[in-house]
């Protein structure tokens, strides 16, 4: 299927079709090649702002959109892609990941060390307002490894539903409070590794606890370290747009369990609403059901990806042959 002049669909071996025969991802790239690359990205904006309606149909349709071949070479031609589909952009406050502004509405991707696994998450689930759309932006392609895959939520809930009803149910009646202890200098080292400053943009800590109080946040101090907890937040969400529920928190990463020994990161965990921890065997499950219903798409230098964060998960795969750079943009 072609739309407009410039996008067509691409069909890829990875991509997986949903019970409606909806390719996951969807991936788009362009129908010509003509011109040069000012012109060509000047044209890719162009279209982004005619087709936007049907752009944004296919991303709720499919859950996450891959523009492979368009001209986007550095991180301010990513920058004009995002403002070209001009969602409000979400400030990363009170994220748990050590991330860089590199230009505009353009920062880092988890900075953590490359050669180490993210489990799927949505991104900052564990904050009452969490971006609704993702961008990232392959600047550097991976030599072998770091790709970023990703997984559709409901598969996941009702996989887990199936599997362990109970559990399901405590999480649906209690939502989950995340913990994690932040220090006063990041920590390069996790994955969820930022400090109480990073999160909160200050180095004073009643502007800290002011803010962190605007996301319904709670910090408690242990000298210049921070226990931030959460109040409970769903765990569950229902999608609206496609009647859907949807295993909407980070579960994965923030358990430290006996099923998340390759992915612990000592700093960050959750527990259950009701103060139950969090059942160790649903768990081993749940990491293997990701495993087996993701997508997992290479790279390509220029890569673009919009990602559906009500409905989609994603992951980091750990790099084996550098270099990797991939650039992100948060949206409301």
């Amino acid at each position: 299927m072609a739309t407009g002049k410039l996008f067509r669909e691409l069909e890829l071996p990875q991509q997986k079709p949903q019970d409606d025969g909806v390719l996951f991802p969807a991936v788009l790239s362009p129908n010509s090649s003509t011109g040069s690359i000012a012109v060509q990205l000047s044209a890719f904006e162009d279209a982004i702002k005619a087709h936007k309606p049907w752009l944004e149909s296919l991303l709720i349709k499919s859950g996450a959109i891959l523009f492979r071949g368009f001209p986007v070479i550095s991180p301010s031609d990513f920058n004009r892609v995002v403002e070209a589909f001009d969602f409000p952009e979400l400030p990363y406050a009170g994220g748990a990941a050590p991330r860089t502004q590199v230009v505009d509405r353009v920062y880092t991707a988890n900075e953590s060390p490359l050669d180490k696994e993210i489990p799927f998450h949505h991104e900052m689930a564990y904050v009452p307002d969490p971006p609704m759309k993702l961008f990232f932006f392959c600047e550097e392609e991976p030599g072998r490894g770091g790709e970023t895959p990703i997984v559709l939520s409901h598969v996941i809930y009702e996989k887990m539903k199936d599997k362990h009803p109970d559990f399901v149910a405590k999480l649906e009646e209690h939502g989950l409070v995340y913990i994690k202890i932040a220090g006063e200098d990041d920590d390069p080292s996790s994955f969820t590794g930022s400090s109480w400053k990073s999160a909160y943009k200050t180095d004073d800590k009643n502007i800290a606890e002011e803010r962190a109080a605007k996301q319904g946040i709670k910090l408690e101090w242990m000298g210049n370290t921070a226990k931030i907890i959460t109040s409970p937040l769903p765990a569950i969400r229902l999608d609206e747009e496609s009647d859907r529920k949807t295993w909407f928190n980070s579960l994965a990463v923030s358990y430290s369990g006996p099923a998340s020994e390759k992915i612990r990161s000592g700093n960050a965990y959750a527990e259950l609403g009701n103060g139950d921890h969090v059942d160790d065997d649903a768990m081993k499950d749940l990491f293997k059901i990701l495993e087996e219903e993701c997508v997992v798409i290479p790279w390509k230098k220029g890569d673009v990806m919009l990602v559906n964060n009500l409905t989609v998960l994603h992951s980091r795969r750990p790099l084996i042959t550098p270099p990797r750079r991939i650039l992100a943009s948060l949206c409301k």
